[in-house]
C-alpha cells in the first residue's frame, strides 16, 4: 500500500466513511504479509519508492504466483527477475498486461494498463546509457534495461563495442557525453569499464559478466579488473547483476 492510499484511507476514517475495523484490516499487513514461505514486504514502496522485486530462481511456480498475487493487490508495478517462460505463461493467463523479456528472463508490468501513469518512483532526470563489451553480455544488459524502464527512466543502448575494437565506442562520443549515468556490462577481462570511466565525467556502474574463456573464472577476472579500475567514478556490482546495476542507476538518475 503506497503513501497516497494510506492517506486516503485515514481521510475516509476521519470523515466517518470508513470504519476503524476496515482501517485496521488494511494496515495490518504493514510492514509485511506472512505467506508462510515468504514475508512479502508491503512497506517497500514507502521506504524505497519502488515495490519489492522478486528473484524467481529457487522458488516454485506456486510460490512465485502467490508472491506476485500479493504484490499486485496493492501495486500497479511488478518486476520478477530470473524467471522462466513457463512461469510467465502461468502468470500472464491471470494478468494479461504482463510482459516477458526472454533474453533477460524478466517478467514485468511497467504501469497499470488503464492509468497511463509512470511507476511511483517517477521519471529519471536524464538518460541512462547501457553499454556492452560483446553480444554475449546482452542478457545481463537487458536485465538492467528492463529494470530502468520499469522504474521510469529513459535509456539508450550501445551494444558490442568492446576494447578489441575500441573505435566502435569512440565513434559514439556524443552519446557518451549526453548520458547522465552509464552502465558498462562486460565479461572476459572486463577492461571496458575503465576505458569508459576514463572518457566521461558521469557515474559509471560496471557489471562483470560470466562470459569468457576458462581463465575468466565465470566472471571473477572481470570483477577483479573492474574493482581495480584506475578510472575514478566507477562503481561495481556483482557478477551478472544487471538488476542491481539498473536499480542503482535509477537511484542516481532520480
Amino acid at each position: 500500500m503506497d503513501e497516497a492510499k494510506i492517506k486516503t484511507l485515514l481521510a475516509g476514517f476521519r470523515a466517518g466513511k470508513i470504519s476503524l475495523n476496515k482501517v485496521m484490516n488494511k494496515l495490518k499487513d504493514l510492514p509485511y504479509t506472512d505467506l508462510g514461505f515468504a514475508r512479502v514486504d508491503g512497506h517497500r514502496t514507502l521506504r524505497k519508492g519502488f515495490p519489492e522485486v522478486v528473484y524467481c530462481q529457487g522458488k516454485t511456480h506456486s510460490q512465485i504466483e502467490a508472491i506476485a498475487d500479493n504484490i499486485l493487490k496493492e501495486e500497479d508495478t511488478l518486476l520478477l527477475t530470473r524467471a522462466t517462460e513457463e512461469i510467465y505463461r502461468r502468470l500472464v493467463a491471470k494478468y494479461p498486461a504482463l510482459c516477458y523479456n526472454e533474453a533477460a528472463k524478466v517478467i514485468y508490468l511497467k504501469k497499470h494498463p488503464s492509468s497511463g501513469n509512470p511507476p511511483r518512483q517517477g521519471k529519471g532526470k536524464g538518460l541512462v546509457l547501457i553499454i556492452t563489451g560483446g553480444t554475449g553480455d546482452i542478457p545481463v544488459a537487458e536485465e538492467a534495461a528492463i529494470t530502468l524502464e520499469v522504474m521510469g527512466n529513459r535509456i539508450d543502448k550501445l551494444y558490442d563495442v568492446g576494447v578489441a575494437g575500441i573505435h566502435r565506442l569512440l565513434d559514439k562520443n556524443e552519446l557518451l557525453k549526453k548520458s547522465s549515468v552509464i552502465i558498462v556490462v562486460a565479461g572476459m577481462e572486463g577492461a571496458l569499464a575503465s576505458v569508459v570511466g576514463g572518457l566521461v565525467s558521469k557515474p559509471v556502474i560496471a557489471v562483470p559478466t560470466s562470459i569468457g574463456y576458462g581463465a575468466s573464472f565465470q566472471g571473477l577476472a572481470a570483477l577483479l579488473t573492474m574493482l581495480n579500475s584506475c578510472a575514478p567514478g566507477v562503481a561495481v556490482v556483482n557478477i551478472d547483476n544487471g538488476f542491481g546495476a539498473g536499480y542503482f542507476a535509477s537511484l542516481i538518475n532520480r
